[in-house]
């Protein structure tokens, strides 16, 4: 395979001439240009986007950083970056942090140094502990952080106060919020609707925290279910966590909807599939994705962004882990 400098030996110019003509960075002559031309030709020469970064400090590599592939939401979101980003001509790389803050910096720090042209980023770290150090595009997907980068969220309160809003209307008068990480700017605003939700309602309310996880959440519901058997409602942060929060009922014994009510949170295509199917708040999970991804790009080509914070309400989906509403 030919390199730069076999075109350069061709043509009878220097490495640098060549290069200065891939990257359009300098003058060549017309004779020179005419060289290098004809024997890229003759040598099926195709430039390396390696060397080419590496000049440029420029790619048209996107980085997303996204803190647990194990959970549906996510490969969604993932999927809806990818589509987007190869319809502009970008190439994403994605990274999965694990929800370890560490893991998180190093992938921060490694995109940047890699010249990718931007970065997405759905962080673990607290809004107030967070900083763009690192002086490259970046857009905050799905949680939002107090730094003065483009943001792109579900209103999350929203969202909460309609779902909870909802298992009231349909019976349910002891619930239990099954939060997300606390330290999370999301939880809180997801916290917020559903204390609003309940203000001046006669409502029995457990609130427990749980990561987004099927098997964490499950463990969680069957321990306090077990010292608290008249909890008729959950309201779970997380499709994930509802599901978890579904199979431990299931080896309670417990009759879903007739005597424990479930509500999700995220709209992913594993609460269709599960039985009986999720009720739950969806975020537009694809419009999300093709949102950050959009405004990340216009970011790179330096074009203006005319929204820096975009916020996309939720929609909420009735299906069998509630009953109709009561009248």
């Amino acid at each position: 395979m030919a390199n730069i400098s076999d075109v350069a030996k061709k043509a009878n110019v220097s490495v640098a001439t060549v290069s200065r003509y891939l990257n359009e960075s300098g003058y060549v002559g017309k004779k020179s240009r005419a060289a290098i031309e004809c024997a890229i030709k003759e040598l099926n020469y195709t430039p390396s986007e390696v060397a080419r970064s590496l000049s440029t400090k420029q790619s048209d590599l996107i980085g997303l950083i996204i803190p647990d592939i194990k959970n549906p939401f996510f490969p969604e979101l993932a999927r809806a970056v990818e589509d987007t980003a190869f319809k502009y001509g970008y190439t994403v790389i994605l990274c999965n942090s694990d929800e370890n803050v560490e893991k998180e910096q190093h992938y921060l720090q490694t995109l940047s140094k890699k010249y990718v042209a931007g970065i997405i980023l759905t962080s673990i770290i607290d809004s107030d502990k967070h900083n763009n150090e690192f002086n490259i595009p970046m857009v905050a997907l799905d949680r939002p952080l107090d730094l003065d980068i483009p943001t792109v969220t579900t209103d999350n309160q929203k969202g909460s106060k309609l779902g909870t809003d909802y298992l009231i209307q349909s019976g349910a008068t002891s619930i239990l919020c099954l939060t997300g990480p606390t330290t999370l700017s999301s939880t809180k605003l997801r916290l917020d609707g559903f204390l609003q939700a309940i203000e001046g309602r006669q409502i029995e309310t457990h609130i427990i925290e749980s990561p987004y996880d099927f098997e964490a959440a499950q463990q969680i519901v069957f321990e306090y279910i077990q010292g608290h058997p008249d909890i008729n409602g959950i309201f779970a942060f997380s499709d994930a966590s509802a599901i978890g929060a579904l199979k431990a009922a299931h080896r309670l014994g417990k009759k879903i909807p007739e005597q424990l009510q479930i509500v999700g949170f995220d709209g992913t295509q594993m609460g269709e599939v599960v039985t009986p199917s999720l009720t739950t708040v969806a975020q537009n999970i694809y419009k999300l994705g093709e949102a950050a991804t959009e405004m990340l790009i216009q970011q790179i080509e330096g074009k203006t962004i005319l929204n820096v914070s975009k916020c996309i309400d939720p929609q909420l989906y009735i299906r069998e882990t509630t009953r109709k509403e009561s009248t």
